[in-house]
């Protein structure tokens, strides 16, 4: 006899009615950014309230995926809110059902994890009312173009070492073959502008993919004492097992899709919200590399945005102009030259806007808003040049001689305190590796010229092009 897990949340989460539901998600999907570039979505974090707060943090997030990707398996990991049990439960059911349709569980796969580890378990009571995973399906469904089978994981451990055994037995299977969904929401019941600050320190700590550093965050604002917050992440060991898994694979890459809180939502307060961040993760197919006509027309984009600030103008692109390799989300410095002299140089190095937003709004800044230079003005504009330099993420690294002067930028990060050179200008400067590091630390971090030794230290690499007088 076929065992299905019916939807505990149906009617209450998302509507219970097939053709309700189709429109309902159809909605949340209008005006997601288009999924761009080459890269293989090997994961999401994504958020697992009702729709009407988290969907359409959700739904951008799932965005990211090729329709017409084919995964094997679908792994939802998500931690149990009812139930605290040793270990994670694997679904041993057949099927989950939602309003679309029955979705199949993987029952050879199951039963290989199973009798991998001890750690994991089956307890059919954490499934059964557990929303965490459910909410994730319909959104899946209505996205991806092929049928898919599913491996549902819920956690009930909260040991560090369990959450890493649990890793080490998923990691052969994060390969290209399957996709893992990491269910969780962020801070619980700050008022809005502390959520937006707690939850953004969160995020930013998954993102730099670092364990560590996620458990030392978590641990900060356990201590903060922050008012009406609960937990700044309930799905913290879904999170943990899959950085676990991810933190020495230097081919990954996490990135920021969308962030909303429930205050955000027409039926939200914003006395006491709940976060919601989307981020995606994903594996490079190819080098990272951008066509000649692709930087020249982010060149003639600079210029244009500088002839658009010195006038007192917006800059709008009609999105149909605006090259698919220019899509990436990519950090980027543009340096403004007047009569072949620096005049202005500001960046971006984060990697969550598109490229070409971060061109223009660099563009915009370097010409009129850095203070170490006199603002370009209308006379100026035929005696200018313009220099961008597209930047690869930036990766944290433990040991110095891991830095190439002249290859890798380098940012520096104490505190509130940051500062970072591009790789052209240890290049420029003939700087060895402790230079470059003795300089960035105080002329830029302003922490002294040793204040790098205690610090964190980033690395990265650079496109640059530059138009034809720079």
């Amino acid at each position: 006899m076929e065992v299905k897990r019916e939807p505990a949340v149906a009617g209450l989460f998302y509507e219970d009615n097939p053709a309700l539901l189709l429109e309902q998600i159809k909605s949340l999907f209008t005006g997601t950014e288009v999924p761009v570039g080459k890269d293989h979505v090997k994961a999401l974090i994504l958020p697992h309230a009702g729709y009407i707060f988290s969907g359409e943090v959700a739904a951008t997030g799932i965005n990211r995926i090729d329709p017409n990707s084919r995964y094997e398996n679908i792994f939802l990991i998500g931690t149990s809110h009812r139930i605290s049990f040793n270990g994670a439960s694997l679904y041993q059911g057949d099927y989950f059902i939602t309003p679309l349709g029955a979705i199949p569980v993987n029952h050879e796969l199951v039963r290989t994890i199973s009798s991998e580890s001890l750690c994991f378990n089956y307890n059919s009571d954490a499934h059964i009312k557990e929303h965490s995973l459910e909410v994730q399906l319909p959104l899946l469904q209505y996205h991806l173009q092929y049928n898919f089978n599913i491996v549902p994981i819920l956690i009930g451990t909260r040991s560090l070492e369990t959450c890493g055994e649990i890793a080490a037995v998923l990691e052969p299977y994060f390969n290209q073959n399957n996709l893992f969904i990491i269910s969780t929401d962020f801070s619980h019941y700050p008022n809005y502008n502390d959520a937006v600050e707690l939850d953004t320190e969160t995020a930013k700590a998954i993102i730099e993919n670092n364990p560590e550093l996620l458990l030392k965050t978590l641990e900060k604002h356990d201590k903060e004492n922050t008012p009406g917050l609960s937990t700044s992440l309930c799905g913290w060991s879904s999170v943990l097992t899959l950085m676990y898994m991810t933190e020495n694979n230097t081919n990954l890459k996490y990135t920021h899709v969308q962030y909303k809180n429930s205050g955000d939502s027409p039926i939200g307060d914003k006395a006491g919200v709940v976060g919601y961040h989307s981020i995606v993760i994903t594996e490079s197919q190819n080098e990272f590399e951008l066509l000649k006509n692709e930087q020249e027309w982010l060149i003639r984009c600079a210029l244009n945005t500088i002839k658009d600030a010195i006038n007192s103008r917006s800059t709008n692109l009609p999105e149909d102009e605006i090259p698919d390799g220019v899509k990436i989300y990519a950090g980027a410095f543009v340096s403004v030259y007047l009569n072949n002299e620096l005049n202005g140089c500001i960046g971006h190095i984060g990697s969550d806007e598109p490229l070409w937003k971060n061109v223009i709004r660099c563009a915009r800044a370097a010409a009129t808003e850095d203070n170490r230079f006199s603002a370009i003005v209308p006379e100026d504009f035929d005696k200018i040049s313009v220099e961008i330099s597209v930047l690869t993420p930036p990766k944290m690294i433990d040991n110095i001689e891991l830095i190439i002067p002249g290859k890798h930028g380098i940012l520096i990060k104490k505190g509130s305190q940051q500062g970072t050179f591009l790789p052209q200008v240890a290049k420029k400067m003939n700087w060895n590796t402790l230079e470059m590091l003795e300089h960035c630390s105080h002329d830029k971090a302003k922490i002294g010229k040793d204040g790098w030794e205690k610090s964190e230290i980033y690395i990265y690499e650079a496109i640059v092009f530059k138009s034809n007088q720079a």
